[in-house]
């Protein structure tokens, strides 16, 4: 390993290159941010802030549901973007999809009265390149797995971190001067998926990620064989991932990156943050990474045994979560059978992610009115050329039979082939309202 470096000095400060921008598209922005303003100071949203906060304060007014539309298909199309400058077609597609989910869907979107833009942020790689090959229009895709042998472990560098002030500033002007006064622009936070400038709609997401990373550094077999053959070294790697991850949320804080998440930011996957348990949006001049949300998950140790996990993996990712604030739990994978240990590992544990590969009575009962029953309904039910209603009403009725009685949200992802059918998206959201009466 390098030792610790001054990452205060490895700034990339680079000027963004604007491009030409025609009176066309400043006119398409700010018609956007009108229509923004107009949502975002509705007395609706200011009704849905409080009922979102009211739930993740776990004294629900009735359950939340939210579509997330970004993997949808054909939601916002090339033909829909009208601004030809190359960022400000990023900007303006993250602004459609947002106006266009609350035209559209009926669901419990929110919209801010600013937009919000994160700071540039790089992080080098490992040592080793990950290459990951992906199918054509497809999600699917395989690693490289460069960490093959045991012997590999030696490749592992320190990852450096860098931030763009100067071109996360010029955007900021960019957009000021466009927006005027009409919307304010807020910077801070990054995006750990979406690494175009404009286009950043996972700001203030604190994904730890460490099993992911694992996995795609030595691949499936490994991760799984070397608990038994070399436990020592799968420890190793664990504990190098999450050193990482310690070192990079210190960086944020430390370079005054980090902002509170308690808006309309995502605290899980797609999960709102208003919370009364973390500091409100301003209310300290600098953010401490215990003010808040992060996101642990290991999707990737689901075959793994509950004890098993509970030995190896979950002290790494329990650790990085000790620095926040406030943990919502899990993604796609199953729980119910090492839920006791996620809740005794994670003492700041707010919400639970609860996929269809769960057994909603028993996670139900663990819950109770202590944590959020996160519900992602299966996305599989709503996709494709053929919906099945009666199975996605039957999702939904078992999950209310289940929790109805628990601090419980829908959150709909995954959903990416509608054949073109945008009307369904809605039917979906209406139907969910109408079973659990709002």
């Amino acid at each position: 390993m390098t030792e610790f470096m001054n990452y205060s000095n490895l700034q990339e400060d680079k000027a963004i290159d604007i491009g030409i921008i025609t009176e066309k598209d400043r006119y398409r922005i700010l018609e956007l941010a009108r229509r923004w303003v107009e949502i975002a100071d509705s007395d609706e949203m200011k009704k849905r802030k409080k009922l979102w906060k009211a739930l993740k304060d776990l004294s629900p007014k009735r359950p939340m549901v939210l579509f997330e539309t970004l993997s949808v298909a054909g939601f916002v199309t090339d033909e829909d973007i009208q601004c030809e400058n190359s960022i400000l077609r990023n900007i303006e597609k993250t602004m459609l999809y947002s106006i266009r989910q609350y035209e559209l869907l009926n669901d419990d979107i929110v919209l801010e009265t600013y937009y919000r833009i994160p700071w540039k942020v790089t992080r080098s790689n490992y040592g080793v390149d990950i290459v990951e090959h992906h199918a054509e229009n497809s999600l699917a895709y395989i690693s490289n797995f460069p960490i093959q042998e045991p012997d590999d472990f030696h490749k592992l560098k320190e990852r450096t971190f860098t931030v763009n002030r100067e071109q996360t500033l010029s955007l900021k002007n960019l957009l000021e001067e466009i927006f005027g006064d009409i919307l304010a622009v807020r910077v801070g936070n990054f995006d750990n998926f979406f690494p175009d400038l404009g286009f950043t709609p996972f700001t203030g997401n604190n994904f730890i990620g460490i099993t992911m990373d694992l996995f795609k550094l030595i691949g499936n077999d490994n991760m799984l064989l070397w608990t038994y053959d070399q436990p020592e070294l799968l420890h190793s790697f664990l504990r190098y991932l999450c050193d990482d991850r310690l070192r990079f949320y210190r960086w944020l804080k430390d370079e005054h990156l980090l902002d509170f998440n308690t808006d309309n930011q995502f605290a899980g996957p797609s999960s709102y943050g208003y919370v009364s348990d973390l500091p409100a949006l301003d209310s300290k001049e600098q953010v401490d990474v215990k003010d808040v949300w992060a996101w642990p998950e290991s999707q990737e140790t689901t075959p793994v045994s509950p004890k098993m996990f509970d030995e190896i993996f979950l002290p790494y990712i329990a650790e990085v979560a000790h620095l926040f604030g406030l943990t919502y739990y899990g993604c796609c994978e199953p729980v119910h059978d090492r839920i006791e240990s996620i809740i005794k590992n994670l003492p700041n544990l707010r919400s639970i992610s609860v996929s269809g590969w769960n057994d909603f009575y028993k996670l139900a009962e663990a819950l109770g009115k202590k944590y959020v029953y996160s519900r992602k309904p299966t996305p599989s039910f709503i996709s494709g050329k053929y919906p099945h209603w009666p199975a996605a009403e039957k999702d939904i009725r078992d999950t209310f039979t289940a929790a109805r009685d628990c601090n419980l949200e829908f959150i709909v992802r995954d959903v990416y082939d509608i054949d073109g059918d945008l009307p369904r998206l809605r039917k979906w959201v209406d139907m969910t309202r109408s079973i659990v009466g709002i």
